[in-house]
């Protein structure tokens, strides 16, 4: 039996449970409607008893894969940031609560990630049984470019990439390229596209006994992967280990003086552009999350998503944050021209980032209370 929404489509077939995001004029991007009904279907393939295991994809305007999802419905965010728009609390709440879900998913759950993967497209994809992704595939956590913290997880998924690598993706957005994923621990096989579209009508058509065996059989569908990306150097990990945003611009400062073009001037260049209270932000996200368990740190982020919208101790709150200030000089009025507040990197101090990771909750009361680790 099937079931349908408009923004999301899920089916069973056989043994295994079917959903693809049908978004595709947004690109798929995550609306409230479609986190609670991805929620809906995901706790009913669960229990169901005759699913061994679950598959999504996204689709695109002209069918089919093309585009997973490209985050959260920013529109919607600034739009209910400036109204004041209670149902904003609730889609942050209910987004976490899935990505919980996903990363504790009693069942193999397989994302296919043709195209855009980006933000809350990564939360759908992260700490699963099978990421797989094609010569499409644009993925990134680009938060930090609309004054908002690389989220859904990102602290914790993020954080255990190879060595510093979470702190340059983090910070700089880095767009990873087909399978430039895998060599950073974020894909775990690459397929070829065209191939797609067989490998959803073999999983309806092959009869399973077991979830393991439907993992296997798609591994196997696996092509060969491309080598390390360009950008994928020692450097990283020597300038992102650093302790302050500041000092890490202050060392590219001094690469590009050696070599005017290339990886460092790059790297600079990209994070004068970011909000510097984010990045500062972003970077203390991180290095928490490293130590820290999913549940605490997604109880982190959503603190941490409150003050964005509600930056009281720097006196600012709606239009004045420097997330609404992002999204409408990114999506609005796309006149790229974001005036930060402060403007510059060497402005930020400890005390205007240290309060974003202090609860505004009780943690009696804390909307994500709920959650608990179990792997």
């Amino acid at each position: 039996m099937s079931v349908y929404s408009e923004e999301v489509v899920s089916e069973k077939v056989g043994a295994i449970g079917f959903i693809t995001l049908n978004r595709p004029k947004a690109l798929n991007a995550l609306s409230l409607p479609m986190v609670r009904e991805l929620t809906h279907v995901l706790r009913g393939f669960e229990v169901d008893s005759e699913v061994l295991a679950v598959v999504i994809r996204g689709s695109n305007k002209e069918g089919p894969f093309g585009a997973f999802c490209a985050g959260g419905d920013i529109r919607y965010f600034h739009q209910a940031a400036l109204s004041g728009d209670a149902s904003l609390e609730d889609f942050f709440t209910e987004e976490y609560n899935l990505n919980h879900i996903i990363h504790t998913y009693t069942k193999p759950y397989i994302a296919l990630m043709d195209g855009i993967v980006m933000g809350g497209g990564m939360g759908l994809s992260q700490g699963i049984a099978l990421r797989l992704v094609t010569e499409r595939t644009q993925m990134a956590m680009p938060e930090t470019q609309i004054g908002l913290f690389p989220d859904v997880g990102g602290g914790y998924f993020l954080s255990r990439c190879p060595g510093n690598t979470g702190e340059y993706l983090a910070l700089t957005g880095q767009l990873l390229r087909g399978a430039e994923s895998l060599a950073v621990g974020l894909a775990d096989v690459c397929i070829d596209s065209q191939a797609l579209s067989a490998l959803w009508d073999g999983l309806k058509s092959k009869q399973w006994k077991h979830g393991d065996d439907i993992l296997t059989w798609v591994k196997e569908q696996a092509s060969s992967v491309p080598a390390s990306p360009a950008w994928l150097n020692a450097h990283i990990d020597t300038v992102f280990r650093l302790p302050t945003v500041n000092q890490m611009v202050d060392a590219l400062g001094q690469m590009v003086l050696n070599e005017p073009e290339g990886w460092a001037a790059e790297t600079l260049k990209a994070l004068r552009q970011r909000s510097p209270l984010l990045l500062a932000v972003s970077l203390e996200q991180i290095r928490r999350g490293r130590t820290m368990g999913l549940s605490d740190e997604l109880r982190m982020e959503r603190d941490m998503v409150r003050h964005c919208f509600h930056a009281d101790h720097l006196f600012r709150r709606g239009a004045q944050t420097d997330t609404a200030e992002g999204i409408r000089a990114l999506v609005i009025d796309k006149d790229r021209q974001p005036k930060w507040i402060p403007a510059t990197i060497e402005e930020i101090t400890p005390d205007m980032v240290q309060p974003f990771f202090q609860s505004p909750w009780p943690t009696a009361l804390h909307p994500l209370r709920h959650l608990v680790d179990s792997y």
